[in-house]
């Protein structure tokens, strides 16, 4: 049973609020809830460049990952000091996991104490069923790994959202504007830096606990925080729309 959850920040140019997720879980969890600063600077060791390198995913198609030459591990040592320089590269989520899961104390590996690390790291795992890599939201385990650019670009937008931004960048070399994208895509989708961020990595943070205090991985009601949606329009409607949570969760984790 978890008795203790630490919550890991975001680097500081994250719009996810790490305070208020975990506010939000102290009022649904009989567990203690503490924020701590971000999981790569509190636990950083000289081997995590090369193994962040090592995870590397370097085509979707190919289940082989890894590229530990010199300026990409270089690269990989700019990012964990300075959050800023993430982005644009997919990582084998399990991979990271193991990575991480080494550099805990081992005074702090007990199933009792979870530790949920909010990052800016687009994370996938392998599918053996379709042969190619899918990135995700979230990667349950110890310690959980909840990637906030995975709530953007994990689920599936829309078909018109991609073909509206493909038509925007032909006419003028560049992605467009949320906002132009909102107004002319039918569906209810986020996007990068969306205000809705923290609310909606609420649902995906008790995943993780939830995870590892009854090894269920997530609910089938599609209308629950805890469950797993592979489109965006899944994503509004468990997360940010409806009752919160299913029957059954109801009695575990609604408010009285």
């Amino acid at each position: 049973m978890v008795e203790q959850v630490s919550l890991y920040r975001p680097p500081d140019s994250s719009v996810a609020d790490a305070d208020e997720i975990a506010e939000w879980l102290r009022s649904r969890i009989d567990a203690e809830v503490s924020v701590r600063e971000r999981f790569l600077a509190r636990w950083q060791t000289e081997a995590l460049p090369e193994q962040f390198a090592s995870a590397r995913v370097l085509d979707p198609y190919n289940r082989e990952t890894g590229n530990t030459m010199l300026g990409i591990v270089r690269y990989e040592e700019r990012a964990l000091e300075n959050p800023a320089r993430e982005g644009g590269v997919l990582y084998d989520g399990l991979a990271v996991q193991r990575a991480l899961n080494d550099v805990l104390p081992e005074s702090e590996t007990s199933l009792d104490h979870a530790h949920v690390a909010l990052i800016n790291r687009a994370l996938g795992t392998w599918g053996g069923h379709d042969g190619r890599w899918h990135k995700r939201v979230n990667v349950l385990g110890q310690p959980a790994l909840v990637s906030v650019p995975g709530l953007y670009e994990a689920p599936a937008k829309p078909e018109s959202y991609y073909r509206e931004k493909q038509k925007h960048a032909m006419l003028s070399g560049d992605a467009p504007p949320r906002e132009v994208l909102e107004n002319q895509v039918e569906g209810e989708f986020l996007v990068e830096n969306d205000p809705r961020t923290t609310e909606a990595l609420k649902g995906y943070v008790l995943q993780a606990v939830h995870y590892l205090d009854t090894g269920e991985p997530f609910c089938e009601s599609e209308e629950c925080r805890l469950f797993n949606a592979h489109y965006q329009e899944g994503v509004v409607e468990a997360q940010l729309h409806g009752s919160e949570f299913c029957e059954l969760h109801r009695e575990q984790y609604g408010l009285s």
